[in-house]
């Protein structure tokens, strides 16, 4: 017969993988955020009392964590994939492409 093990003998990882309140609140929120009406922005504050940059402190911290994760698989690998697009949207030189091209079109031009 298996026993299943007491919560003394569980391995680290699966007692690492609580959560805190706040941060099952910040999954919740994030899970259904768009319910808030509004601004996403406006609801954080109302129902965090923290700046948006201060949230996005925290969830961005959270999502990378085992515990959330554990947690909620999908909702947490979701906005592992939309942080790792943005941050590599910001990377990408689109900006300096487009200048160049105007700096290009300027060349040779000659004004009267």
């Amino acid at each position: 017969m298996v026993t299943q093990p007491e919560p003394a003998e569980l391995p680290d990882a699966v007692d690492a993988a609580r959560l805190s309140d706040r941060d099952q609140a910040i999954l919740g929120f994030e899970h259904a955020w768009w319910r808030h009406g509004g601004a996403k922005e406006e609801a954080i504050r109302r129902v965090f009392g923290v700046s948006a940059a201060r949230y996005y402190q925290l969830l961005n911290a959270l999502i990378d964590s085992p515990a959330a994760i554990v947690h909620d698989p999908i909702l947490v690998r979701r906005l592992q994939r939309v942080r790792d697009a943005r941050t590599s949207e910001r990377s990408t030189p689109t900006g300096s492409r487009a200048q160049s091209g105007r700096q290009a079109a300027g060349r040779g031009r000659i004004e009267d």
